[in-house]
């Protein structure tokens, strides 16, 4: 089972997640730069393409080393998931 946490006081906030991992399971902490993508621009998911926004924020993710998407991660605005 998974917990996320979130704990907001004055001096700041604090993001917290664990995980049911194997605990020798590598997470690859992965940059990615804000961006402008052409229209009609898509994304390959998976399984599906979907269609890509006009402008992206940067990101930093965490993805364990065996998975296409992440785990969770955290955009320059400081928005987290």
């Amino acid at each position: 089972m998974c917990d996320t946490l979130v704990s907001l006081t004055a001096d700041g906030v604090l993001f917290a997640k664990n995980s049911d991992r194997d605990p020798n399971e590598a997470q690859v902490l992965r940059w990615v730069p804000a961006a402008d993508h052409e229209p009609g621009a898509t994304v390959s998911a998976t399984w599906i393409d979907v269609p890509q926004v006009g402008h992206t924020h940067a990101v930093l993710l965490s993805q364990p080393w065996w998975l296409w998407g992440a785990e969770m991660g955290a955009n320059e605005h400081g928005v987290v998931i």
